[in-house]
């Protein structure tokens, strides 16, 4: 829904955009792609694809028509390839709504070039922090990596009662993941699953999660991270978001 009410969240995204400009391209490292090898998708025209139901109409006529961009497909895939993580290229996926969903309030022009990276759940948290170490050249490229996801993602809880459930676990949860995250603690990060209080109850599959881990690794060995934007959808979603440099 935040494709079409921004809400504070969506403002926040804007105004990181018009901060950053306008990069080269955009690699999104999206919860809603799903496979067991790494993909990137190599369309140079993405379509939009309307990966949810039983929502408002005005959502299944959203189109983000970015391009996309093959030659950089490629290049990802072979630097993917060089850490000796096998990667394909899908040339026929289009764009799902964790990548156009907040490109609407980054780039309503839809002016930059966008590239769809896919996750693996049964995977873990340090093959994806390994797959963003292993694109971090892109950065100086001009190539903007998002891992886009949630900070927590029950959804039976967050539309039980309108949203209004006791969400102490998800404050709990949010808490110790943002506290490692603005202290680098990597090591305790990539044990989220074990380590976190209610982890399995903010993230009841992790594939919302595990995006965050490509960024990180794009990030570097010693990254500084800000806080785009902290706050919860009703009781139990958080959507912190943070730019790491």
């Amino acid at each position: 829904m935040h494709a079409i009410e921004a809400g504070a969240a969506g403002e926040a995204w804007s105004a990181l955009a018009q901060r950053i400009g306008k990069p080269r391209a955009i690699l999104m490292a999206s919860a809603h792609w799903e496979t067991n090898v790494p993909m990137i998708t190599g369309s140079a025209a993405p379509e939009t694809i309307h990966d949810f139901g039983g929502f408002p109409e005005a959502l299944y006529r959203i189109q983000y028509r970015s391009p996309g961009d093959p030659a950089l497909a490629e290049h990802v895939q072979a630097l993917l390839r060089e850490a000796d993580i096998c990667a394909g290229i899908e040339a026929n996926r289009g764009l799902d709504h964790g990548a156009w969903s907040p490109l609407l309030h980054m780039y309503p022009d839809a002016g930059v070039p966008v590239l769809q990276l896919s996750i693996q759940p049964d995977r873990g948290a340090r093959h994806h922090l390994a797959m963003g170490r292993a694109l971090q050249a892109l950065r100086d490229e001009g190539v903007l990596i998002v891992g886009s996801g949630h900070m927590t993602h029950n959804l039976r809880d967050a539309f039980a009662r309108g949203g209004q459930t006791d969400g102490s676990y998800a404050h709990a949860f949010r808490d110790w993941i943002d506290g490692r995250i603005r202290t680098g603690r990597i090591d305790e990060l990539l044990d989220w699953d074990s380590q976190a209080p209610f982890a399995t109850r903010a993230h009841p599959s992790p594939e919302h999660f595990l995006p965050l881990f490509v960024a990180l690794g794009a990030a570097g060995e010693h990254w500084q991270t800000e806080t785009v934007f902290a706050g919860f959808m009703g009781s139990a979603l958080a959507m912190d978001a943070y730019a790491f440099s």
